[in-house]
């Protein structure tokens, strides 16, 4: 076990010099607190629901190169608390499954420069009938500038073909140690988190989680149609360390411009960069939306100290 959290460290300090410690496994569940649906089932509310796990595995392949990858599964389920006749498919249980890989290399060039390349696949399901349509494929691509021992940026971009068309996101990755207490991490405009370390045991802060996804529908009722989720999480956070590396992470926020969007196989979109649509062929969406809610996640997390 030892020699395995050494060739771990070694690893992971080629590429993250602005970072004391990195999140190997985190496993997560997540609770929207009921909303109403648009009309016309405005009396009645939906609940969402959700799980994650995250894995991460850098392997050192020599003094300046690994190989990183990180994968992640996660659930989404809304729920209705209303009976409809078993014909309306658009007023089902939505039940989504994603199972996302990050793998690639990680070249440092010299002492303050690198870049990542990783190969994404995804699989992208709702669990009915799994088919080879349920199958995207993307890419992202990194640059890496070190400016200070507190200041570590990275800059480029990633790449999904998603079920309603190309989609490209700008990326800003930031780790930034502002001061003894203060933090910044994440990959923007993705991921973001403002720490704040009240103790060697506990920090707290404000997170951000933003992310268009798209699933396969292999439900009879709607063969062939595809989900797409769009939510923007913000919310609070705090952090305590438990005991050795495990920590458990609360958080409780608000669920903004959250919609689940159910639309024919042939309705596209030409290109898509970040919020930006170009050429959006779809009509209204087929199902029945329901509101923006605040929503509360618990995590728990291994995470490894860098020397």
């Amino acid at each position: 076990m030892k020699s395995l959290i050494t060739t771990l460290c070694l690893a992971t300090v080629l590429f993250t010099q602005a970072q004391n410690s990195i999140d190997l496994l985190t496993i997560s569940g997540r609770y929207g607190f009921p909303q109403a649906y648009d009309a016309p089932f405005q009396n009645e509310k939906a609940t969402e629901t959700g799980a994650m796990i995250n894995l991460k595995i850098p392997i050192k392949l020599s003094e300046k190169s690994i190989w990183f990858s990180n994968f992640t599964y996660t659930n989404y389920s809304v729920n209705k608390n209303f009976a409809v006749a078993s014909e309306d498919a658009v007023m089902k249980p939505i039940g989504l499954n994603a199972f996302i890989l990050q793998t690639g290399l990680v070249q440092r060039i010299d002492e303050n420069r690198a870049f990542q390349l990783l190969f994404v696949p995804r699989f992208m399901t709702d669990f009915v009938a799994p088919t080879g349509k349920s199958w995207q494929f993307g890419g992202i691509a990194l640059y890496e500038q070190t400016f200070n021992q507190n200041l570590t940026m990275r800059f480029g971009a990633m790449y999904n073909q998603e079920l309603a068309g190309p989609f490209v996101v700008p990326l800003i990755d930031i780790n930034w140690k502002i001061s003894s207490r203060w933090s910044i991490t994440g990959l923007a405009p993705i991921y973001l988190k403002v720490n704040y370390k009240v103790s060697e045991r506990f920090v707290c802060g404000f997170s951000h989680f933003g992310l268009v996804t798209s699933y396969y529908l292999t439900d009879p009722n709607y063969l062939g149609d595809y989900m797409e989720r769009t939510s923007i999480d913000l919310g609070l956070f705090g952090r305590w360390k438990m005991f050795g590396n495990w920590h458990l992470e609360g958080r409780i926020g608000y669920a903004l411009g959250r919609n689940y969007e159910q639309y024919a196989a042939d309705e596209k979109i030409d290109f898509r960069i970040s919020i930006i649509k170009i050429g959006d062929h779809r009509g209204p969406p087929k199902n029945v939306a329901f509101g923006d809610g605040p929503i509360a996640s618990l995590r728990l997390v291994y995470s490894l100290p860098l020397p």
